[in-house]
């Protein structure tokens, strides 16, 4: 089974969110387990206080290292096999979907570590951490949300997770594409039709058109991701030469 422990100070929320919908189910049928820690049940002092000032001074406080460290020990002795501990940190490295798989592949157990108030001590990170993750260049209140969206993003690609693995591989991000539209119910909406290929029932064609619209949607929303692509075979060479021959007609 594959294990996710994460390290908090809002248990309840975390737990609440990681149970429900397809991980809530993936658990009850035991192929993963997320569980959320309070950080606060790890601390010596009556108050449960788990920060103080910072040393050298400066506004707010930081997290202390050592009901973190308490809190870390526990969790670890909870997974089998390879563990990694993350620490959700806006210094960190960007999360991709690369780092997903490489986390789902080379590990059985992470641990989240949540930071709040001006971040946690550096000698726990030095001591427990393994790698530091970011959603982004932004700054938020707590790593709560970057810990469920790390968890969120490994845990799907469990097998079994989710029905099939053609769930995620033909998602954005996957093979370092944009995932290409996609349509339900009714034929027209707002005046606005399925693209007649959809209603074909030729799957070749329907797989050719996907690929294009894959194509141009990463060309145009994300030329960093478009750069970086293998296009070199005859099929996308083609697909390629339609497009610039439709562009040039307009």
């Amino acid at each position: 089974m594959y294990r996710i422990d994460i390290l908090t100070l809002f248990d309840e929320t975390v737990g609440d969110m990681m149970n429900e919908s397809i991980l809530g189910r993936a658990q009850e049928r035991d192929l993963i387990c997320i569980e959320a820690h309070q950080i606060r049940d790890y601390t010596l002092n009556k108050q449960k206080q788990v920060d103080n000032y910072p040393y050298g001074g400066g506004r707010g406080a930081v997290m202390q290292a050592d009901p973190l460290f308490h809190c870390w020990e526990h969790a670890k002795s909870l997974g089998e096999g390879p563990t990694r501990t993350i620490y959700l940190s806006p210094c960190g490295k960007t999360f991709t979907q690369a780092d997903a798989k490489r986390l789902k592949a080379d590990y059985n157990h992470l641990i989240l570590v949540c930071g709040h108030y001006e971040g946690i001590d550096e000698r726990f990170i030095e001591e427990c951490v393994d790698e530091e993750i970011s959603l982004g260049d932004f700054v938020l209140t707590g790593g709560e949300l970057p810990a469920m969206c790390v968890a969120d993003a490994v845990a799907r690609l469990v097998p079994g997770v989710l029905p099939d693995p053609e769930c995620f591989e033909e998602e954005s991000h996957w093979n370092g594409m944009l995932e290409y539209p996609q349509y339900s119910r009714p034929e027209e909406w707002h005046g606005r039709k399925v693209p007649a290929i959809l209603l074909s029932g030729h799957h070749a064609n329907i797989a050719r058109w996907r690929r294009k619209q894959s194509i141009l949607r990463t060309r145009d929303r994300r030329p960093d991701l478009y750069a970086k692509l293998d296009l070199s075979s005859k099929a996308d060479q083609k697909i390629l030469r339609e497009i610039a021959e439709e562009e040039a007609q307009r």
